[in-house]
């Protein structure tokens, strides 16, 4: 079961934000949890989000986020520019070197399996070692400079 880091509570950080994004949100983190267990969840303040990381070890990596703004709600991977994405759906290309994301607005559907499938291949990004990174720089288009891969 998903565990929750001792920060400001997920639910008050969420009464923030209008009824219906924290709709959304709370899907989303339904979604997250089932899909990876394991997942810590942490508001981490200073980002405005709601943040999930794994244990490796004795440390934690992060690998993916929620973020509500007050029109939409974004899942975000933290190492998306790594993630296998065919169908180009994740934002963020020529925007950001590594984070990618999808935005949400209220009524969309949200399409459990292929959130579920992005989530796990979220996790296998991030815990990609930095040599790993930069061999996949290497072997496809990431929209990354060459070479940058932290």
């Amino acid at each position: 079961m998903a565990t929750t880091r001792d920060t400001v509570p997920v639910d008050l950080f969420l009464q923030g934000y209008p009824a219906p994004m924290r709709e959304v949100a709370d899907e989303l983190r339904r979604i997250v949890r089932a899909t990876i267990p394991e997942s810590i969840e942490a508001v981490k303040p200073g980002w405005r989000i709601v943040g999930y990381d794994v244990l490796v070890g004795r440390r934690s990596v992060f690998y993916a986020w929620i973020g509500l703004e007050p029109i939409h709600v974004h899942l975000g991977f933290h190492w998306g520019a790594f993630m296998a994405d065919p169908e180009r759906f994740l934002e963020g290309r020529g925007v950001t070197k590594r984070v990618r994301w999808l935005t949400f607005l209220p009524g969309d559907r949200l399409d459990r399996d292929r959130l579920a499938a992005m989530l796990h291949d979220a996790r296998r990004a991030a815990l990609l070692s930095p040599a790993e990174r930069f061999a996949l720089t290497m072997d496809r288009d990431l929209d990354l400079p060459v070479g940058v891969a932290d």
